[in-house]
Order: C-alpha cells, then sequence, then structure tokens
C-alpha cells in the first residue's frame, strides 16, 4: 500500500513538469518578425539575455523551451513598438537581475563591481609595501 501511493504521489508530482513540455512553442519561439529592422532589434538584445535553465546560453542560442518563451515576448513586445532597453528592464524586473549579460548597478549588485577593486587596491598596497621594505 506504501508503495503505491509513493508511486502515485510521484506521478503527481511530475505532471506539472511533462505538461510544460508538452505545450506546443509560443508562435514567436521559433519565428523570426516579418521586419527585418525590428528583428534586428530583437536578435541583438536577445542574444544579450541569459536562458534561465540553460545558464551558459543566451536565449538567442537556447533550446529550451523556457528560451522560446522569452524569445517570444522579446520579439512581441519589439514588433508593439517598445523600445529593446525597456523589455530587458521589464525582463529583469520579471526574472532578477541574472537574466542579463550586461549587470547594472543597483543596490543588490554593487558588491560584485567594489569588490574585485578593493582587492586590486590591497593587493597594490600589499605590493608596494613588500618592494619598501626589500631596500
Amino acid at each position: 500500500m506504501r508503495l503505491l501511493l509513493a508511486v502515485l504521489a510521484l506521478l503527481c508530482a511530475a505532471l506539472p513538469a511533462a505538461a510544460q513540455d508538452a505545450l506546443p512553442p509560443a508562435p514567436y519561439a521559433y519565428r523570426q518578425l516579418d521586419d527585418p529592422a525590428l528583428e534586428a532589434k530583437a536578435q541583438a538584445l536577445m542574444e544579450t539575455l541569459r536562458c534561465l535553465k540553460c545558464q551558459s546560453q543566451s536565449i538567442a542560442d537556447s533550446d529550451a523551451p523556457m528560451a522560446g518563451d522569452m524569445r517570444h515576448q522579446v520579439r512581441t513586445r519589439i514588433a508593439a513598438g517598445e523600445d529593446p532597453e525597456a523589455v530587458r528592464a521589464w525582463l529583469m524586473d520579471r526574472y532578477g537581475d541574472y537574466v542579463s549579460y550586461k549587470p547594472e548597478i543597483s543596490a543588490t549588485t554593487w558588491p560584485l563591481f567594489a569588490i574585485p577593486a578593493l582587492l586590486l587596491v590591497v593587493a597594490g598596497l600589499v605590493i608596494r609595501s613588500r618592494l619598501k621594505g626589500t631596500k
């Protein structure tokens, strides 16, 4: 009886994941915009956005269903006349700063920019003090 309940629990947990991959892709996930200028804007933006599932590919290069949905959103918003930077801001608000390959300095990301500079200053001071000590 326990085994049957465990199998049923696993099946219930797996159904939402299976349903996500069974859905057809969004219309603009794999289809380009008709206007070449708008498609160029969308493509340039998509190359600077990270696939959240793959994490090492841009949404332009990824075949993950989530990347397809993000490509659809980018193309739809660009086709509607939205500025690429506004689309980037919307995606960053929705998915967080991690989605962008072009991070912005904010209250949560400033240590990522400040700590390397601080380490360089400390290393320079240490090297300077070592060189002065050898004379």
